[in-house]
């Protein structure tokens, strides 16, 4: 029997398949990580490089880093994760005891069972603790309170009840440029409209209400907007935003009758003398009829602080004042994923109850925390600097988080250069980078930025004397760039 040699085409196909997806970008795993990977390969099989190995300084991937994992957090998962080591007399007990409140909320008392969509009743309790102690007694109904895999899960969870077109027009987001790329990713695989507002970048990056009036007025042509998002403190810019600018945040919000999603997730990295992390909740509760009233999400994150706790994927959402039947449609919602990973859910425990002064743990503890903070206080500082330090490269100070978002003045024969191969001229001046030293950054068009404007981010979490070469690199590096494209 005769076979045929026609080809059966695919069922799925780039013509055919979700539209939103393709259109989607996630710049900071964009080409240059692609690229970056390749070289790492070429460098394994004995390429000969300039450098010696890749240094990623595009994602605040802390333990990749070289940040070393907190001890009470580790030794807790080791413990509900083979629990014959609850009887292993080198673990301290309030470590022991952490494990079994742990186990104890776990069905089979194992970390292999599902929990709750929501997560493990005691955590959201401890979540809604911290919250309460960090906002100074203001009360966090632990019902509010969801645990996500990483907060990026717990953002995305909210944002899609959102997608609801009215009038022939779609859901828009308001939110900030430059902005971490989760945010536009999202919003174009939810076939939602971007409303961008500018950050001040003359104004250590502050937010200005004129410019948030300027972009609402805009995006309404195009679409409905329903939410604003903020970064506090900010990626990549780093600042830290003023209690007065926070409320003049919730004010715009409410005129504009506008959800808020306060991206915290750097809430324990501030590190600018005269700054101070204020959180949302807290701004908005003491403001008082009829802002306390309004739709707020708050998201946290494991990945970030002094825990860096990346590939564990834990978070946390506290959604408050949503209509009674829009909560329940939110937990049927991510009742579909079953639960957050719950190795990812004990590591949140651990960040929002963290030892007490007492407890056989607590020593160890703080003094791991304060070295971690106070390290990347100083590479904060080290990196601007530095970056400040060179001609043509303009840093602000970095307030807070984990990055460095600067400025650079590109020759204009750069500039050519890049539009004859057809890239971003800091997407070119990025690759030229990566391809001559092995450091891998994430150029600024990646996260929106002025026209006319070229930045770039990079993470401050190399280790110090890692960080050191790194910067020396990259001196030497825009030296010769800008010397070549004269």
């Amino acid at each position: 029997m005769a076979t045929s040699s026609c080809k059966r085409q695919k069922c799925l196909s780039l013509e055919n398949m979700n539209p939103c997806v393709k259109v989607m970008e996630y710049a900071v795993r964009g080409p240059l990580v692609i690229r970056a990977g390749e070289i790492e390969k070429e460098l394994e099989q004995g390429v000969k490089k300039p450098f010696k190995s890749v240094l990623k300084a595009n994602i605040g991937d802390c333990h990749a880093m070289g940040q070393v994992p907190i001890t009470f957090i580790r030794q807790v998962l080791a413990l509900i994760s083979y629990t014959p080591l609850l009887d292993d007399p080198k673990f301290p007990e309030d470590v022991k005891r952490r494990a079994r409140e742990i186990l104890a909320g776990c069905r089979g008392g194992s970390v292999g069972s599902y929990t709750d969509s929501p997560g493990i009743e005691i955590i959201r309790k401890h979540v809604a603790e911290y919250i309460q102690r960090r906002d100074g007694g203001i009360p966090c109904d632990w019902q509010d309170v969801v645990l996500s895999a990483g907060a990026s899960d717990g953002i995305k969870a909210v944002m899609k009840l959102l997608i609801n077109e009215e009038g022939g027009k779609k859901p828009g987001v308001m939110v900030p440029i430059p902005q971490y790329p989760l945010y536009s990713a999202t919003i174009a695989e939810f076939n939602m409209t971007l409303a961008s507002y500018y950050l001040d970048e003359d104004k250590n990056w502050g937010l200005d209400i004129k410019e948030l009036e300027r972009a609402i007025s805009e995006a309404k042509k195009t679409c409905n907007v329903r939410a604003i998002v903020v970064i506090n403190p900010g990626n990549p810019t780093g600042q830290v935003l003023s209690r007065e600018n926070i409320e003049e945040i919730i004010k715009f919000a409410y005129k504009e009758k506008l959800i808020i999603f306060a991206d915290e997730v750097y809430q324990d990295n501030v590190y600018a003398e005269g700054s101070r992390f204020h959180s949302f909740k807290k701004v908005l509760m003491e403001l008082g009829e009829p802002y306390n009233k309004m739709e707020l999400a708050s998201f946290m994150s494991a990945s970030k602080g002094y825990m860096g706790e990346c590939g564990l994927r834990g978070g946390y959402a506290e959604v408050i004042n949503l209509d009674p039947n829009v909560k329940a449609m939110y937990l049927k919602s991510i009742s579909a994923m079953l639960c957050p990973t719950v190795l990812g859910q004990a590591v949140m425990d651990c960040i929002v109850a963290p030892p007490k002064e007492g407890d056989p743990s607590y020593a160890t503890w703080k003094k791991e925390k304060d070295s971690v903070l106070k390290s990347l206080n100083e590479r904060a500082k080290m990196v601007a600097n530095t970056f400040n330090s060179i001609p043509g490269i303009k840093c602000n100070t970095v307030q807070g988080a984990m990055y460095a978002f600067p400025q650079i003045t590109l020759p204009a024969k750069a500039i050519e250069a890049a539009k004859a191969k057809g890239q971003a001229p800091d997407a070119y001046y990025a690759f030229e980078l990566l391809e001559r030293t092995g450091i891998c950054i994430v150029p600024g068009s990646g996260f929106g930025q002025k026209p006319g404007t070229y930045h770039f981010r990079t993470t401050i979490l190399p280790q110090t004397d890692k960080l050191k070469e790194m910067l020396e690199s990259f001196k030497k590096f825009h030296t010769e760039f800008v010397k070549e494209h004269q």
